[in-house]
Order: structure tokens, then sequence, then C-alpha cells
């Protein structure tokens, strides 16, 4: 299987024109606010977490944002500055010695044009991109590998050795940007595993971003996961009383070795714990700053 063929055309390449908004000394890390190019007119603002006192490059993890239907939220969740405080993964991450870059997501908080800056657009981006052959899930995959293109371009970060860690939304992307971007090695799904198959339901139904024409009337997750580089390594992180991580238990055993699986007696939900578990797992096989 060749997921590109699903994909339809991706954006264009340009140049990135990174530049700095602003600069926060936030203790064990800075936090910055970029801006970056990913297409002829369009830029992306992202914030970039950065650990103090680093005496070599070290790993970088995308951090992705969750959906929640809060779509005036997005970069700003994951780096601790609004919302829920167990979303700040960005954050805690900075602070255990990972550079994390946490961009918006196409119709998410700066990213949201809508007139009160809180409505979906998702559907728009999406029809307005499939009547044209294209595909939501193209773009967005377009700006996570453009995301890291900006991130390994610094001097603060080791471009061997980058991770890739969301929940829900972001738990899903978590499963398709290491098939799409083979610098991702290390990727962690947090509640949003849930295949194709258990989605047509009327309590799940399916996410814009998500929606690929044929794509799964012969395949599904464990096709995507099976595209991985041989290096990548997955670990699923589910709730068993979520439903967005039904079917986790199933991915285990069709993928054996090449998924480690994390269930957990809870919702939709990501503890303490259950960060902590994600956190050792991208750290063990990123390695220390």
């Amino acid at each position: 299987m060749t997921i590109q063929a699903f994909l339809g055309p991706l954006p264009a390449k340009v140049n990135l024109d990174g530049t700095c908004l602003e600069r926060v000394d936030c203790g064990r890390y800075t936090r910055e606010k970029v801006s970056y190019s990913v297409g002829p007119d369009e830029r992306v603002s992202a914030y970039v977490c950065v650990p103090h006192d680093l005496d070599r490059p070290a790993p970088a993890v995308f951090c992705h944002h969750q959906h929640a239907s809060r779509f005036d939220l997005g970069k700003s969740e994951v780096v601790g500055l609004a919302g829920d405080p167990d979303q700040a993964y960005a954050a805690e991450l900075a602070e255990r010695g990972f550079v994390t870059v946490a961009p918006d997501a196409i119709g998410f908080e700066e990213r949201n044009w809508s007139p009160d800056g809180a409505s979906n657009v998702s559907w728009f981006e999406l029809s307005t991109r499939l009547v044209r052959g294209r595909t939501l899930l193209a773009s967005c995959l377009h700006d996570i590998s453009t995301a890291l293109d900006y991130v390994t371009s610094r001097p603060e970060v080791d471009p061997s050795r980058i991770g890739f860690l969301g929940h829900s939304y972001g738990g899903r992307m978590a499963l398709w940007a290491p098939a799409h971007d083979s610098r991702i090695t290390a990727s962690v799904s947090n509640c949003g595993c849930i295949p194709f198959r258990h989605s047509y339901s009327h309590d799940t139904g399916l996410q814009a971003e998500f929606v690929l024409p044929g794509f799964a009337a012969e395949h599904d997750l464990e096709d995507v996961i099976a595209a991985y580089d041989d290096r990548t390594a997955l670990l699923i992180s589910a709730g068993t009383e979520d439903k967005w991580s039904r079917g986790a238990e199933e991915l285990q055993r069709a993928l054996g070795n090449r998924v480690e699986l994390a269930l957990y007696e809870a919702g939709h939900v990501f503890t303490a714990a259950m960060r902590e578990r994600a956190y050792e797992f991208l750290r063990a096989r990123l390695g220390p700053s």
C-alpha cells in the first residue's frame, strides 16, 4: 500500500523564512513564539520550547494539540498558557530536556478564520480540497513536516532524534505522521487510536482531517503503521472507557512488537501517570539531551 496514493498531491515546499516573534524565560526552559512559511501565501506560528543549559544538540518532539471542539485553542494549550493543565505536555517535556515544537493545526487558534475565532471550519477546509482532488490530511501532514524542517534547522536540535506526541486528535496524527515523515523515530498516541472500522457509529464518526476517499475500502490503521520505517517505535496509550481508544488491543495483536500498548482503566484523559509513561518511552528511544 502507498499512502501517498490516497493523500493526493502534497502542498509545495517553500522557503521557511523563519523568525522569532517573542522569547519568554520559563525557568527551566525558554519558550519562543516563532513564525515560518508553509505555503506561498501562508505563514504559521508555533511555540518552540528550548531547555536551558544544553551542552549539546537535544532530541526534539513535535507536540500536537487535542481537538475537543475547542477551535480557539491549539498550541497555547500544549505549552500551558491556556486550557487543561493535563494537556501541557510540550512544557513538561521541555522541563525534561527535550526541545518541543507546537504549531496550530489548520482551523485551530490563530489558524481559525471564522468570525468568532472558535467555530468549526474543518469541513470547509476538507470539501474545498476534495473537489480539487486534494485532501485535508495531506495538508496537515505537510504542515507537520514543515514544522520539523524548521525545528531541525535550529542548532539546539539533533535532527537524528525526532519524536511525536499527541492526545486525541494529536493521538490520531501520531499514528499517521511517522508513515509520512521517516524522521520521526518514536511516536506516542494517547486516546486516539480508533481504526476506521470502529468509527462508523453515531457516537464516534470521522474527523474531517482523516477523510481519505477510498482508503478504508481495503485498508485501516494497521496498514498505516506497517508503512513505518523499521527503526520507528510506537506507543499506543489507551483508556478502557474511552471511545476514541476502541481497537487498541486489536492493533497491538495485529502488529505485534511493532507496537507497545499501555492500557489504562480511564476515559478520554491524559493523566500524570499516562504522561510519565509517554515521556519515559520517548526518553528511552530518543536518549537524554
